[in-house]
């Protein structure tokens, strides 16, 4: 699909622009198409306000709809990168996902490979902009943002680096496995529910894998329910406890699990897409990170051909969780205490930039 060029430009917040022009940084809002679809893709570009041909950098939310600022647990983190960002010579894309503010569609019906196609719309939009960098065009990344940015690098010659925070770069089974396990195992379940959650978890992600693309998923996810729920009645009879206190949320499962979303990511399979990718990687991850595990750090090096020729940088912060926050219990329940991702991270992406693109 061919993009047009002639957009709107949507008036520039005076009072966040009032701010940023202290630092010699100024932002627009502007629209432009994805090239999946005609799905119109609301967005901001930071910019330093001295002329110049400058990086540029497009952020991939991951997964649930997101505002372009990135708003999770009461914090700001896509405007935050951005902010820090630009004042050092970069310019920053943050766009809205499907379905939220300026952009059209509904996030529901849309998959990581149509996110993909919204981020290399914006390659486009951005290869317009006269103060862009051409040759050094790259994507960041958050959680299921990994899949989304190694899609678009594997189907695009303009992307020259990727930066992945808390980025995915593990199969979608398997990350389904690792992730509601370790949610499960760091909650304040029983044992004995615990053990009863990831048995069902793991039957219910596998089926769901099995019969991805058949018509039939409804039907045999809720049959492997409930043999799995006779036998596990009976499992619990045995444990002398007068009350069964656990339950596995079937229906609503379902519902996600039948959608196009789900169906794609259980089948998402990173090594097809990273195999193609041979530009610079920095890949950073939080060593309590209960969403994407610390070994798709691993994953970044080993799965694409920049690994292969040694060019995946990749960083772990002690103690911080999936949002890049220093934490304490690290559960999801703190993440709102915590404030926004610390300098110290921010400095180590503009280091690896400064070294790696300018």
């Amino acid at each position: 699909m061919k993009i047009s060029h002639k957009i709107a430009l949507a008036s520039i917040s005076l009072l966040t622009v009032g701010q940023l022009f202290a630092q010699n940084v100024k932002q627009k809002d502007v629209v432009f198409k994805s090239k999946a679809d005609s799905i119109t893709i609301g967005a901001t570009i930071s910019a330093p306000e001295k002329a110049g041909k400058y990086p540029a950098i497009i952020i991939a939310s991951g997964t649930g709809p997101q505002d372009r600022d990135g708003t999770m647990a009461g914090t700001k983190m896509f405007a935050r990168i951005a902010n820090y960002l630009t004042p050092k010579g970069y310019i920053v894309l943050r766009m809205d996902d499907r379905g939220v503010g300026k952009t059209t569609g509904e996030y529901r019906y849309a998959t990581t490979a149509d996110f993909a196609q919204d981020v290399l719309g914006a390659v486009d939009f951005l290869k317009g902009e006269k103060n862009v960098d051409l040759s050094h065009i790259g994507l960041l990344g958050h959680s299921e943002g990994g899949a989304v940015i190694s899609i678009a690098a594997s189907q695009s010659k303009d992307v020259a680096f990727l930066i992945s925070l808390a980025g995915l770069a593990s199969n979608g089974l398997e990350s389904l496995f690792v992730q509601n396990e370790n949610l499960v195992n760091n909650s304040p379940l029983p044992e004995v529910d615990k053990k009863r959650s990831n048995e069902i978890n793991r039957l219910m992600f596998a089926t769901a894998f099995q019969y991805a693309t058949s018509d039939s998923l409804e039907s045999k996810l809720n049959t492997v329910y409930n043999y799995w729920k006779s036998k596990d009645d009976i499992y619990f009879k045995t444990l002398g406890i007068e009350f069964d206190h656990f339950r596995f949320p079937i229906w609503s499962y379902v519902q996600t699990a039948i959608g196009p979303w789900y169906r794609y990511f259980v089948k998402y399979d990173p090594q097809i897409y990273l195999s193609k990718i041979d530009v610079p990687i920095l890949a950073i991850n939080g060593s309590k990170d209960s969403f994407v595990d610390p070994v798709n750090l691993t994953y970044w090096k080993q799965y694409s051909r920049s690994g292969q020729q040694g060019k995946v940088t990749t960083l772990l912060l002690p103690s911080v969780n999936h949002l890049l926050q220093p934490c304490k219990t690290c559960a999801p329940s703190e993440y709102a205490q915590l404030g926004e991702m610390p300098d110290s991270t921010l400095e180590s992406i503009v280091k690896w930039l400064g070294d790696t693109v300018k």
